[in-house]
């Protein structure tokens, strides 16, 4: 479910933290899932469960994630939050887009990799 790369560059806690964004979005772990111990998934990983809370921490903040004391951490219903994704993206999108022009892509080039891309998706 969660993998360490170890030749990523970013700090642990952020990759176990864009990987269950990811998995919540995707709803490969849905709404009340529980999620593992802190103890467990640090266990798991080889790695100081500090470093687990940490990630914790910041998933509930942003509001992926809640607690129940005494229970364990479970995955939010996080549909509310689906106009800011949404918002995210195109404008992540349009920094993409703009680095494409800069790199002398077409629109043209630009779409046909985009149908590509869906079409390997279906």
């Amino acid at each position: 479910m969660i993998a360490i790369d170890t030749s990523d560059k970013r700090p642990l806690y952020e990759q176990i933290l864009e990987r269950f964004k990811e998995l919540i979005a995707l709803n490969v772990l849905p709404k009340d899932e529980k999620l593992p111990s802190v103890r467990t998934l640090a266990m798991e990983l080889s790695i100081n469960p500090n470093t687990i809370q940490r990630a914790y921490a910041e998933l509930e903040r942003e509001g992926y994630i809640y607690s129940v004391k005494g229970r364990g951490n479970f995955v939010a219903d996080i549909s509310n939050m689906l106009p800011q994704r949404q918002a995210k993206f195109y404008s992540e999108l349009d920094e993409l887009l703009a680095k494409a022009e800069g790199y002398s892509l077409s629109g043209e080039m630009v779409m046909k990799h985009i149908s590509e891309f869906f079409k390997l998706s279906e």
